[in-house]
């Protein structure tokens, strides 16, 4: 009973993760002036670009994100809400970050765990795991001709791998998956949470033209 319900709070919690995603991508089209179309396309790119990446190079095939129509559903969702209601939903960012990490530590665990169940070393199945949680928002930036936003200082692709690594750890120990996938999720979720409220961020390199502290 109790790890059935642990699987129905973490399906709905996938879901409000892709509804996150499908929101940053249709935020992003419409401040880039996409069309309709363009805007739908971007927020399904983010929902589930790094879920089908994962899918494809582990050879789960066809790809989730094509079998389950809800996903199609929830990105198109997202996209039309933010192309119709966009002052509204841009006055949300702070919040739709909070639903964004959860959907972040989430997509993490879940692609890390799906690589080792398909037999993927735990080392590589923590990539995916990252890859899984980055893959769409990388996705939207180089479709939308910006800099990835993981590529910068901000604890995003750390924090995914954190949350991949600790599933990747708790497999090699023997753990049952369902503790790792929680610890891991909750850890990705912490990291992005100081990194949105007190501005935690990777360490950048030195170069010639910065001051001397």
């Amino acid at each position: 009973m109790h790890n059935t319900l642990v699987q129905y709070v973490m399906i709905i919690l996938d879901w409000i993760g892709t509804f996150a995603f499908a929101l940053s991508g249709g935020l992003l089209g419409v401040q880039k002036r996409f069309d309709l179309f363009g805007v739908l396309f971007l927020s399904f790119v983010v929902a589930v670009a790094g879920g089908m990446l994962r899918d494809v190079l582990i050879g789960a095939v066809p790809p989730v994100a094509i079998t389950e129509i809800h996903y199609f559903a929830i990105a198109m969702a997202g996209g039309l809400i933010t192309f119709c209601w966009y002052p509204k939903v841009e006055s949300r960012q702070r919040q739709i970050l909070l639903l964004d990490a959860v959907g972040l530590g989430l997509f993490a665990v879940i692609g890390a765990q799906k690589a080792i169940d398909h037999g993927i070393n735990p080392l590589m199945a923590a990539i995916l795991g990252m890859m899984t949680g980055i893959g769409g928002g990388m996705a939207r930036d180089v479709l939308a001709g910006e800099v990835p936003f993981v590529l910068r200082a901000d604890l995003y692709a750390l924090a995914a791998l954190a949350g991949g690594a600790i599933v990747s750890i708790g497999t090699a120990m023997g753990v049952k998956p369902t503790y790792p996938m929680l610890l891991g999720a909750a850890v990705c979720i912490f990291l992005r949470l100081m990194a949105i409220y007190y501005n935690w961020r990777a360490p950048l390199p030195r170069r010639r033209d910065d001051k001397a502290t």
